[in-house]
């Protein structure tokens, strides 16, 4: 994919990035808040349906092979059917191994395991993906848990990209751009002291 873009953001405001995402391939994406991780994610998303219809997408070269989508991007509680955050987000990922054990899906997941512990968190995000790459599926994780990234290491099919933010005169700033690697510059702290919180 060359150029692609978000259809919903203007032209004058959006940036452009270019990548690759071959048959069985996993990126995992890291990045500060705000950096332009969600928005990468939507952006493939609604490329993948689009083209899917046959629909133009926004992109100044495409080569794509049809394949179906299935994410995990706004998990909610709910008090009504007595369901906690994590039991949610839980559920929901037992219906992608369900899907993706009948049929070779492109799976979207954004901070998968948010509801529970940064140690249950590492261990389950790492069995979770290794069950995923050996679905022979294809597709993207966006995290701030660093230690996902490790597993480029022992698995040929995961590759890290990251989307960065530099403080410069005290002020962030993005450039919105995916770049190889794994991200650096965290800005929680930052935010949290710049808007007078701590």
């Amino acid at each position: 994919m060359t150029k692609a873009a978000h259809p919903l953001i203007s032209n004058d405001l959006v940036i452009r990035n270019s990548f690759d995402i071959k048959a069985e391939d996993f990126l995992i994406i890291t990045g500060a808040n705000m950096a332009g991780k969600s928005t990468f994610l939507r952006t493939v998303s609604l490329m993948i349906v689009m083209a899917n219809c046959g629909l133009p997408v926004c992109a100044t070269n495409c080569t794509y092979k049809p394949i179906k989508l299935i994410t995990s991007m706004r998990t909610t509680d709910s008090l009504s059917d007595e369901a906690s955050y994590f039991y949610s987000e839980l559920s929901r990922l037992k219906v992608i191994i369900d899907y993706i054990s009948k049929d070779t899906y492109f799976i979207v997941l954004d901070e998968i395991l948010k509801g529970t512990n940064s140690h249950d968190k590492a261990k389950g995000s790492k069995q979770f993906v290794e069950k995923l790459v050996k679905s022979k599926s294809s597709g993207i994780i966006a995290t701030h848990d660093l230690s996902l990234c490790t597993l480029e290491e022992s698995l040929s099919s995961v590759k890290n990209y990251y989307f960065d933010a530099e403080i410069i005169d005290d002020e962030l700033h993005f450039d919105y751009k995916l770049k190889d690697g794994i991200c650096q510059n965290m800005n929680a702290s930052f935010l949290l002291k710049k808007m007078g919180i701590v």
